[in-house]
């Protein structure tokens, strides 16, 4: 916010020495001359959110952006002269990005999120996390989630794409090679799963566990110990709604804390998967691509590559060299067989660093010489 002037009157030593004014009245007067500043500034500012709000919801991005609040904030306490106004200056600057942030959401009440599942699965509670106050649309698998945005049904579709322990959710993946959607923002979401069954199963109860491949995978080694026989079901939250429906205490699902609340199931065991950590990526995938200014080179941006390169001796050499020559750090490196040609793959590298600057764009046309197919489907 720009420094109010009071129109040529303003005394900063009588405002901070009110003591010495006699007239009380002046200072109130001055005070309410400010106050009608700051009262346009602030609906100027509101309207600016109200942009703001517009462009996060033709891209998919979330409300919240702790980050950039900070770096204000920082920036904007430098104006504050007096040292011992600063710290109410602080305080003062967060209740208006509160305030904004409550404008946002109001605005963005009629964002439909689309997922794979139902209320309680891991992708549902990705979706409140990025978009807490959105409609949450429910589809049956990742490609009618994933089309239900490309369609125009939904704004923004929240997808898994990889986990720590069971890798990439294949499906995802082509899918974002594929369709036409990008990758705007990355939530790791930590996957905690537990034993679920109905009110009369116990432990020794339970011959059969039902859940989503990738639960399954994550558990293996607790299902192989316990000898228990497992059944694939299309998403974690679905199987212990099945299970809460048919009261059968020969059956158990693999899901989460919160669908066991949903569907009134018990916890028979906690912590079941794997390993100590567990984190599942998510994507907020939406029709538009965020585009970064071309001076924002921090590390803490990111962007997502997919490229097919020719069949020839050194090809990919050559695409990782160029990357390499442009000081872009690459986090991962994956590749995928293509659908529609046997033998044949596609790449998906993710890379630290800004994308949209000249750097990027030198590096995007060099790639384009050497790879058959170039994709940039996220920046985030």
């Amino acid at each position: 916010m720009d420094r109010i002037q009071d129109s040529g009157s303003y005394d900063r030593r009588s405002i901070r020495l009110g003591s010495t004014m006699s007239d009380l009245e002046e200072i109130r007067r001055r005070i309410d001359g400010l106050d009608k500043e700051m009262a346009e500034l602030f609906e100027k500012r509101m309207l600016a959110a109200e942009q703001v709000a517009a462009f996060k919801r033709e891209h998919g991005l979330s409300i919240d952006d702790n980050a950039r609040e900070e770096a204000i904030i920082r920036k904007n306490c430098k104006y504050i002269e007096d040292d011992r106004i600063r710290e109410y200056y602080v305080t003062f600057q967060k209740d208006i990005m509160e305030v904004s942030k409550r404008f946002q959401h109001r605005l963005l009440g009629g964002l439909r999120v689309s997922y794979c599942g139902v209320p309680g699965a891991f992708a549902h509670e990705a979706a409140t996390s990025l978009f807490p106050d959105a409609d949450y649309i429910s589809y049956k698998d990742f490609e009618s989630a994933y089309k239900a945005v490309e369609d125009g049904d939904c704004d923004v579709a929240v997808l898994p794409f990889e986990n720590s322990f069971a890798g990439e959710v294949s499906s995802v993946t082509d899918l974002i090679f594929s369709g036409s959607l990008y990758v705007n923002q990355v939530l790791e979401l930590e996957a905690v799963q537990n034993l679920l069954g109905c009110a009369d199963a116990t432990l020794e109860s339970v011959k059969e566990v039902y859940s989503h491949p990738q639960a399954l995978s994550q558990c293996a080694s607790y299902l192989r110990e316990k000898g228990l026989s497992t059944v694939e079901y299309p998403n974690t939250a679905m199987a212990a709604k099945m299970v809460s429906e048919k009261a059968d205490p020969g059956i158990a699902a693999i899901g989460s804390l919160a669908s066991a609340r949903l569907y009134g199931l018990k916890v028979l065991e906690p912590h079941i998967n794997t390993g100590s950590v567990n984190n599942t990526r998510f994507a907020a995938l939406s029709r538009s691509r965020n585009r970064l200014h071309p001076k924002h080179n921090k590390m803490e941006h990111h962007f997502m590559l997919m490229f097919t390169v020719k069949n020839e001796a050194g090809s990919l050499a050559k695409t990782l060299n160029i990357i390499g020559a442009h000081n872009y750090n690459m986090c991962s490196l994956r590749s995928r067989p293509m659908k529609d040609l046997a033998w044949n793959y596609y790449f998906f590298v993710e890379l630290d660093g800004n994308i949209d600057s000249d750097n990027g764009r030198d590096m995007l046309r060099e790639l384009s010489f050497i790879c058959d197919r170039l994709k940039l489907v996220g920046t985030y």
